[in-house]
């Protein structure tokens, strides 16, 4: 009687196959974000202003109020990069932090934060590649590529043997109405191809500067079809007004 009473056994159920989960391929980015002591960059390794980038720093410090001179954090970063050979050491961030009266965590934090802030040392030649969207569909990886072939077969990230030129892979510059186009030092080089990228790396290599901006004879941003509107001279003051308003 208390057998009969037992729910009946339901029949199993058949539960549909998983879908299999897909991601990408992880990509480890060649900036450093976590500070290890060496040789080359640690705390024992004095840093200090020379006179020149002394008397700019106070400068550029005294255009803020004097509780908010933190905010001089990013141009004392930039200047003590350019006075370090290109790069930010461990030595030039607590330097900064102790000339602004700041935590150097708060400092560490600005130098990891912004790309514009190289955390191991560069070669002389800083070429940094555009490979964001509006310069991919303009051949940017053609540009790397060449880049890196001419500079000896290196890899984003790397420096060459000489010491000369330091790659790197970056995000959008800003020129996106010249793409492709890449920085080398503090230049921008635009309307890339990869013959035109060569010439320029060759002109660095002999100590030569090229020409910044576009390399495709344009003056700046304007349509490479040529002009298609202001065709015709613009009408002065005056001009198809009413007769009691000429």
């Amino acid at each position: 009687m208390f057998a009969a009473r037992l729910p009946k056994r339901l029949p199993l159920r058949v539960l549909p196959r998983a879908r299999p989960i897909t991601t990408t391929c992880s990509r480890r980015s060649d900036a450093l974000f976590v500070h290890r002591d060496t040789p080359y960059n640690n705390p024992k390794i004095p840093f200090e202003f020379d006179a020149e980038n002394l008397t700019r720093a106070k400068e550029i410090i005294s255009r803020y109020p004097p509780q908010y001179k933190k905010a001089a954090v990013i141009p004392l970063l930039d200047l003590g990069q350019r006075q370090n050979k290109g790069w930010t050491s461990i030595s030039v961030m607590n330097y900064v932090a102790n000339l602004l009266e700041m935590p150097p965590m708060r400092v560490y934090e600005v130098a990891t934060f912004y790309t514009m802030f190289n955390r191991e040392p560069i070669g002389d030649n800083f070429v940094q590649v555009c490979t964001t969207t509006p310069c991919m569909l303009q051949g940017s990886t053609d540009i790397l590529n060449a880049v890196c072939e001419q500079l000896g077969g290196i890899k984003p990230g790397q420096t060459t043997k000489d010491g000369k030129f330091t790659v790197v892979e970056v995000e959008c510059q800003g020129a996106c109405s010249n793409a492709p186009m890449m920085v080398v030092n503090d230049d921008f080089y635009e309307d890339l191809t990869p013959e035109s990228t060569k010439k320029i790396l060759n002109a660095f290599t002999k100590g030569e500067k090229p020409k910044p901006g576009p390399q495709s004879g344009r003056q700046t941003s304007e349509n490479s079809a040529g002009l298609t509107s202001l065709t015709t001279k613009p009408y002065g003051p005056g001009e198809f007004c009413s007769p009691e308003f000429s």
